[in-house]
């Protein structure tokens, strides 16, 4: 007779556990970032306190989420995830009590845009001599994509014609967007099928994003840029509104659900502020 150890019951639950989730993530069309990420929320979870998935408490949820190591974004984040994980449990008869209720939201602080000036970009940009890296550069900072949005950019997502460029970024939605003639001219010589970043590994497969990433922070540390890829979007959404575009329109070309996400990328410059100001006309006084 073969005696199952607790850490394997442990495994095995984790697992079918996290099988089942999926499968709930997969029918609300979540996407496979959203689900994995989530996933690995779990498991950490569940390896941190040796719990079974399905009994997990208050206690350990709070013990997991007052790490030092963590930053308060992270936290946030763990938490929306757990929360999602114990609405699943209970609208799936598998529990009835949800224990993320007894633990403290996690403060998110509205996040300060942290955009690289228009010179560094023009730095990281002189910075490599690569074909590849250039054109991650210039998707990110000429149409705001993400780093997984490069990662599986396709010659078929640009229409040559209308120059637009079709997007599937978060929740698998799928966006419409215009290309700026600079970055239509710079993909004129660029496949018009198939990924224009493939796996070197795996045949008929995009690169991995974490290589975009890299690949973009060589270039920038080569330029003495001290930056994230993700600020590369930053300059996107800052330089649209320094330009006086219409916020809301930004909000559509950045892709945001709502208005209070875009304004986390936009940066009012001391130069709009002193325009604005210089706008208040002083009322003539009238003497009695």
């Amino acid at each position: 007779m073969t005696t199952i150890t607790s850490a394997a019951r442990l495994t095995l639950d984790l697992s079918e556990t996290l099988q089942d989730w999926r499968r709930w993530q997969n029918a609300q069309g979540l996407s496979e970032r959203t689900i994995k990420e989530r996933a690995g929320i779990l498991t950490a979870l569940v390896q941190r306190s040796g719990i079974s998935p399905k009994e997990l408490d208050s206690k350990r949820i709070i013990s997991f989420l007052s790490r030092t190591d963590i930053t308060t974004v992270t936290k946030s984040t763990y938490f929306v995830a757990l929360k999602a994980y114990f609405t699943w449990l209970i609208r799936s008869e598998q529990r009835i009590d949800d224990p993320t209720q007894k633990v403290p939201s996690p403060k998110r602080k509205l996040a300060t845009p942290r955009p690289i000036s228009t010179e560094q970009l023009s730095r990281t940009l002189g910075s490599t001599k690569r074909m590849n890296t250039r054109m991650q550069i210039l998707l990110a900072a000429f149409a705001g994509l993400r780093v997984h949005e490069i990662a599986k950019f396709r010659g078929e997502d640009v229409d040559r014609y209308s120059a637009t460029l079709t997007v599937t970024g978060k929740g698998s939605r799928t966006h419409q967007l215009p290309i700026a003639p600079e970055l239509m001219l710079a993909m004129e010589n660029w496949p018009q099928f198939g990924y224009w970043f493939p796996s070197p590994i795996y045949k008929n497969e995009p690169v991995q994003p974490y290589a975009i990433s890299i690949s973009i922070k060589r270039a920038m540390e080569r330029a003495g840029v001290h930056a994230t890829p993700h600020q590369l979007r930053h300059w996107y959404a800052t330089t649209l509104l320094d330009q006086g575009t219409d916020i809301r329109i930004v909000q559509e070309l950045m892709r945001h659900q709502t208005l209070a996400t875009t304004q986390i990328y936009t940066l009012v410059s001391d130069k709009q502020r002193r325009t604005a100001i210089n706008r208040l006309e002083f009322p003539k006084i009238e003497h009695s």
